[in-house]
Order: C-alpha cells, then sequence, then structure tokens
C-alpha cells in the first residue's frame, strides 16, 4: 500500500472523527449534559489527527510534494469537511499517476 493511499484512508477517518465531534459529541456534551461523548470521540479524533500528520509527512516524502502544497494539506485537516474534498482530489492524483 502506498503512502499517499494510506494518507487517502486516514484523511477520510479524520473527516468523519472531525464531523462527529463537532456536530454529535459537542452538542451532546453541552444539552444533553454526556461529557464522555466529547472525551472518548475526542481521543479518537486526537489520535486521527496525528496519524493524518504521520500520513500527510511520509506521502510528502515519497511523491516529493512541493510546501505549499503539504501546508494546504495541513490547514485542511482543520476545516471540517474539507478532508473529504482532499481525499477525493488526491485519489484522483493517484488514480492519474498510476
Amino acid at each position: 500500500m502506498s503512502s499517499l493511499h494510506l494518507f487517502r484512508k486516514v484523511a477520510l477517518a479524520e473527516g468523519i472523527s472531525y464531523i462527529v465531534l463537532l456536530f454529535i459529541a459537542m452538542p451532546l456534551k453541552y444539552w444533553a449534559g454526556l461529557p464522555l461523548a466529547v472525551k472518548y470521540v475526542g481521543w479518537a479524533h486526537g489520535l486521527l489527527f496525528v496519524l493524518y500528520i504521520a500520513c500527510l509527512v511520509m506521502a510528502w516524502q515519497e511523491k516529493k510534494w512541493g510546501f505549499g502544497k503539504v501546508v494546504l494539506l495541513f490547514i485542511a485537516s482543520l476545516l471540517p469537511f474539507v478532508p473529504f474534498y482532499v481525499e477525493k482530489k488526491l485519489k484522483e492524483e493517484d488514480t492519474v499517476k498510476n
């Protein structure tokens, strides 16, 4: 499995965890008084975020991307829904080059 393929999968999982954290766990914490939702989903999201960064670095080294692209891919991980777009674009890149 290439590092780009792994990065795409992690980006997708990280994006899902971010959406769940923001739109399910946070409302459960503040509106339903269930702070454990944020604790566990936040922990999982944090782990996936670290994995996202590690996979980003691995793909950067393998694909020889420019620094600007890597910075944009990092910023993409901080914005809700953008990791889904990143995964789609990287899939296109992976398909074209293979």
